[in-house]
C-alpha cells in the first residue's frame, strides 16, 4: 500500500471528539490539525489552546487493489516483549503498538520468489503512543496525544505528533522486510566502541549481593575472559540502601565505597557496570524532592516532568559515571513507574484515565523521551546506556543497548525458553535503534546444563550481547569450557542468527547460523512445561 491521506479523521478531546474527511488541513474550535505527505511518510502536527486533546484516529479504507488474503500480520509491543510476539491471521480487535507487518507466505521456505511484506509504522522518537488495528477492509492508527491520562494542554504550541510510515518489501523474507522497515522508522542508531558481553549478577543473586560476593564473581568473569576484549561486570540491584528503591547516592552495608568497587573491577580487567532504577522512592528517603515532584498517581513515583526529578536523576547519572567510574549505566522500570503497569497488561493504552504529570504541557511520550536524553546525556562520554523496561519507539538514539523481552530465569527454564527465545527471534529488527538485549543467562545450579547450554550457545552466536549471570562453584569444569567459548565467541560478534520458523512458531527451533541451518532444543522429553501440577 503505497502512502496517502487517510480517508477518515476523528480528533478526541477529554471531553467530545469530532470526525472529519481525510484532507490535510482541520479545525475544531481552538485546536488545528495538519497532514502532509512526502514520498512514503505523513507528517501529523497538532495544535490548540486550551482544549485538553487525548487522541488523533487515523483511517485508510483499502481500495481493491490494497486488500491483502492468505497474510499473517506481525505487530510491535509498548515495551519489552513477554512471550506473546507472534504472526497471526487477521484479528481486527487486535492492538499492535507502533509497527504493524503485512506478510503472505513464510519464512520457513528459502524461496523468496512472489513474497510481500507490508510495514504500517510511526518512526522513533514521536510524540506521542500509538497502535494499529488491521482488518479486512483497512487499517487504523490511533495516536494517543495524553499527557498522563489527561489530555495534553498545548497552550498554543504546535506539536510535532509523529511521522507515520508505510514501506513495502518484495522478493525477500519477512524478517529481511522488518530488518529494513525499521531501519526507515529510524536510520541512525547510536555506535557501540566495542562489543558489549560479560557479567551480570542478578540471576544467580536475586538481590542477594555483597561486595565480597560480586569481586568473586568478577573475578571469575575476568578468568574466563582472559586475552578477550574486555567484559562487564554489572552489579544489578541489590547494592543500594533499600533494595529497588531509591536514594542512589551511596551503597548499603555491605557496599561500603561504590567508587573503589568500580576500581577493583577495572583492575581486574573488567569495565563495570551498575543498575538503578531511578523514578522509584518508595521508602521516600530521596532528598531535595517537594512533594509536587511526585506522580500525581502514585506518590511513590518521582514525576519526570519536574525539574526537580530532572535534575536530581542527572546527578545521579554523573555520579556513576564521572565520579564513581562506572562505564554501563542500566537504567529499569521507567516505563511500569510511569504508567503504572507492565505493557502486556495494556493493550491500548499505556496508563489509566485521570491523572496527570506536573507539566501539563507536554505529552506522555515526550516526557518519557526526555528522560532517556538527559540520561544519556549525563553519562555521555562516560559511561553506555542500558535501557530496560522502556519503550523502543522513545528510547532509540538515547541508549546504546536496550533489553527487549521479559526476565529470563536462573531458577525457571521456562521462563528462559518463553521470555527469551521469543524476544531472540522478534525483536532483531529493533537493532535499526539500538543494540537489542535478550537477556541474561542464568547459571546458579538449579536449571539442568542441557537447557541453559542452549540458550547461552543462541544469545553467543546471535551478534548480540552476551550477559551471564554466573554463580562461582556451581559449574563443573567441561561447562567452564563451554561458557568460555561462548564468551569468546560474543566478545567478537560477527555472527547472525536469524529465525526461521518464527511465522509459525513463538519459540522457533530453525535458525539461519551465518547462512547454514541449525536447531536448537527447547524442551527436551517433558516438552513445554509451563503448567506444573
Amino acid at each position: 500500500m503505497k502512502m496517502r491521506l487517510p480517508d477518515s479523521i476523528h480528533i478526541y478531546s477529554e471531553e467530545k471528539s469530532a470526525a472529519f474527511p481525510g484532507n490535510t488541513a482541520h479545525s475544531w474550535g481552538d485546536a488545528a490539525l495538519q497532514l502532509s505527505t512526502s514520498g512514503d511518510r505523513l507528517s501529523v502536527t497538532l495544535c490548540a489552546e486550551k482544549t485538553p486533546l487525548s487522541y488523533i484516529r487515523l483511517r485508510w479504507s483499502f481500495a481493491a487493489e490494497e486488500q491483502r488474503r492468505d497474510v499473517r500480520i506481525l505487530g510491535d509491543e509498548w515495551e519489552r516483549g513477554y512471550g506473546h510476539m507472534e504472526w497471526r491471521g487477521i484479528l481486527p480487535e487486535r492492538c499492535m503498538p507502533w509497527v504493524c507487518l503485512v506478510s503472505n507466505g513464510s519464512d520457513a521456505y528459502r524461496d523468496t520468489a512472489g513474497r510481500l511484506t507490508e510495514g504500517f509504522g510511526i518512526a522513533a522518537r514521536p510524540a506521542c503512543l500509538a497502535f494499529w488495528q488491521y482488518d479486512g477492509a483497512g487499517i487504523t492508527a490511533f495516536l494517543d496525544v495524553r499527557n498522563g491520562g489527561r489530555g495534553v494542554v498545548l497552550s498554543g504550541r504546535t506539536l510535532r505528533v509523529c511521522d507515520i510510515v508505510f514501506g513495502e518489501y518484495r522478493d525477500v523474507s519477512a524478517m529481511e522486510a522488518a530488518m529494513r522497515f525499521y531501519k526507515a522508522l529510524f536510520p541512525e542508531r547510536l555506535p557501540l566502541p566495542h562489543p558489549v558481553y560479560g557479567g551480570n549478577t542478578w540471576y544467580y543473586s536475586y538481590g542477594d549481593i555483597s561486595q565480597e560476593g560480586v569481586l568473586e564473581a568478577g573475578a571469575l568473569m575476568a578468568k574466563l575472559c582472559r586475552g578477550l576484549e574486555k567484559p562487564y561486570m554489572v552489579i544489578d540491584d541489590g547494592w543500594s540502601p533499600n533494595r529497588t528503591d531509591g536514594p542512589w547516592d551511596r551503597g548499603n552495608a555491605h557496599f561500603p565505597d561504590m567508587a573503589a568497587l568500580a576500581e577493583r573491577f577495572k583492575d581486574m580487567g573488567l569495565r563495570p557496570g551498575i543498575w538503578f532504577r531511578p523514578l522509584c522512592d518508595i521508602a521516600h528517603q530521596t532528598k531535595g524532592i517537594p512533594e509536587e515532584a511526585r506522580l500525581s498517581r502514585d506518590k511513590n513515583v518521582l514525576d519526570p516532568s519536574h525539574p526537580a526529578v530532572q535534575a536530581l536523576i542527572r546527578k545521579d547519572v554523573h555520579r556513576f559515571a564521572w565520579e564513581w567510574g562506572y562505564e554501563l549505566i542500566k537504567h529499569d522500570f521507567t516505563n511500569c513507574d510511569v504508567f503504572g503497569a507492565w505493557g502486556f497488561a495494556r493493550p491500548t493504552s499505556m496508563t489509566d484515565d485521570g491523572w496527570a504529570f506536573y507539566d501539563r504541557g507536554r505529552t506522555s511520550a515526550e516526557i518519557v523521551s526526555e528522560l532517556y536524553r538527559l540520561i544519556y546525556e549525563a553519562a555521555q562520554g562516560k559511561a553506555l546506556i542500558l535501557g530496560c523496561n522502556t519503550a523502543g519507539h522513545l528510547i532509540a538514539g538515547y541508549a546504546q543497548l536496550n533489553r527487549t523481552g521479559d526476565d529470563t530465569s536462573g531458577r525457571d527454564w521456562e521462563r528462559t525458553r518463553r521470555y527469551g527465545v521469543n524476544t531472540l527471534a522478534f525483536r532483531q529488527p529493533h537493532a535499526a535503534f539500538f543494540m537489542p538485549d535478550a537477556d541474561c543467562v542464568g547459571i546458579r545450579g538449579d536449571i539442568p546444563w542441557a537447557r541453559n547450554r542452549q540458550w547461552l550457545k543462541a544469545v553467543s552466536v546471535s551478534g548480540t550481547p552476551l550477559f551471564i549471570s554466573l554463580k562461582p562453584g556451581v559449574s563443573a569444569p567441561e561447562e567452564l569450557s563451554e561458557i568460555r567459548e561462548a564468551l569468546k565467541r560474543a566478545s567478537v560478534q560477527n555472527d547472525t542468527l536469524i529465525p526461521l520458523d518464527w511465522m509459525e512458531n513463538t519459540c522457533p527451533a530453525r535458525w539461519l547460523l551465518n547462512g547454514d541451518e541449525v536447531r536448537f532444543d527447547w524442551y527436551g522429553e517433558a516438552g513445554c512445561e509451563s503448567f506444573k501440577p
